[in-house]
């Protein structure tokens, strides 16, 4: 297969690069620029694509013998990643970047310019496993597609894949699927000559490289003085903005006396229309029930098992946050609405709209069943 393999200048991606290259297929290496910096360096583990990301990405390409391109993606990036992030927080829910940036940009626009420059797959350095599609040498095919957690549960990215939906992991390879551990696949960076062997992993929004969320929202969005409520709308204290809280939320409150009963006090909900933020006890924020809307479906539902409304799965897992645990619950979906229901079989705490919720199940309880964002 002619496979475009995403070169990120990690060192995930290079070991995946080289294991496509050693599978046999034709690899092309592309980096995606994705930051209209072009100055943006990069600090310790914070930030991605930075100048010295390309560079390594590139360095990568040469040892492993492959031709390399830089992409300017960075007008998608910034259309379909952080205007989406502002604008989701502007309505006062709490998005999750990295899972649209692996829906809009990292697979739809690589994907899409691929497979018009006539590439049967695209290759990246993803933790989560594949049957099917291009993982069974038949890319475009979603018979039979599954898409499982990692071998290396700390690790695995399934719940930020899920998003891209049959039709985009039918086009996929995740060569360290079955990698026992970050540690081996450095140790096979490092036999293979790879520059980025021990080069530190990125955490955080990318595109918020010092860590500072609140700050970037509040020059993004700017600054609105406002109130911090009690459940019964008491007045407790003041605040710049409602965005700069996500449920939650426990410091940073800027309350200058404790409750009434001493125990500390969370975010329980942000209110756009009143710039209000609702702070009360920890109970508050337990929830027994998640609706989700925009449905990605990776596997067809069952029509029996219990079901409030006999269509979906009974006895499955869901989770809300990318490294989160999950929860044991009876999932429900509206296919023809794009909606699902999970009524969760234990309390699920801190729920913040606009979160992505992922089912799982199957015979292991890691398989990929369903995805739809919190509503």
């Amino acid at each position: 297969m002619r496979v475009l393999a995403a070169l990120s200048g990690g060192v995930d991606s290079a070991v995946a690069a080289a294991r496509a290259v050693e599978a046999g297929h034709e690899v092309v290496g592309v980096h995606m620029a994705l930051t209209r910096n072009r100055a943006l360096t990069r600090s310790g583990s914070r930030g991605c694509c930075s100048v010295e990301d390309s560079s390594d990405a590139r360095w990568a390409a040469q040892v492993l013998g492959i031709p390399f391109y830089v992409w300017d993606l960075s007008e998608e990036f910034e259309e379909r990643v952080v205007a989406d992030f502002l604008t989701e927080y502007r309505a006062g829910r709490t998005p999750n970047p990295c899972v649209r940036c692996n829906e809009r940009v990292k697979f739809d626009a690589l994907l899409e310019r691929g497979l018009a420059l006539g590439f049967d797959a695209v290759a990246t350095g993803h933790y989560a496993r594949l049957s099917g599609g291009a993982a069974s040498g038949r890319p475009g095919d979603e018979e039979g597609l599954e898409l499982r957690r990692s071998a290396e549960m700390a690790k695995d990215q399934s719940y930020v894949l899920a998003v891209s939906g049959r039709a985009g992991l039918a086009r996929a390879l995740f060569p360290l699927g079955e990698a026992p551990s970050k540690a081996a696949v450095r140790a096979e960076a490092r036999a293979r000559g790879l520059p980025v062997a021990s080069k530190p992993d990125s955490y955080d929004i990318c595109f918020v490289a010092n860590g500072d969320t609140r700050g970037f929202l509040a020059r993004s969005l700017g600054t609105r003085r406002g109130a911090v409520v009690s459940p019964d709308g008491e007045v407790l204290g003041s605040h710049d903005g409602y965005f700069g809280f996500t449920v939650g939320q426990r410091r940073g409150l800027g309350l200058d006396r404790p409750a009434a009963d001493g125990r500390p006090r969370y975010v329980i909900e942000t209110r756009p229309a009143t710039n209000e933020v609702v702070v009360g006890p920890e109970e508050l924020l337990t929830r027994s029930r998640v609706e989700g809307k925009d449905l990605v479906l990776l596997a067809d539902p069952q029509t029996r098992g219990g079901l409030a409304d006999g269509c979906g799965w009974s006895g499955v897992a869901v989770q809300v946050r990318a490294h989160g645990r999950p929860v044991p619950a009876d999932v429900s979906v509206d296919e023809a609405g794009g909606t699902l229901r999970a009524d969760l079989h234990e309390p699920l705490r801190g729920l913040a709209a606009g979160q992505s919720v992922v089912v799982y199940g199957g015979p292991e309880g890691d398989t990929v069943l369903a995805q739809a964002t919190v509503a």
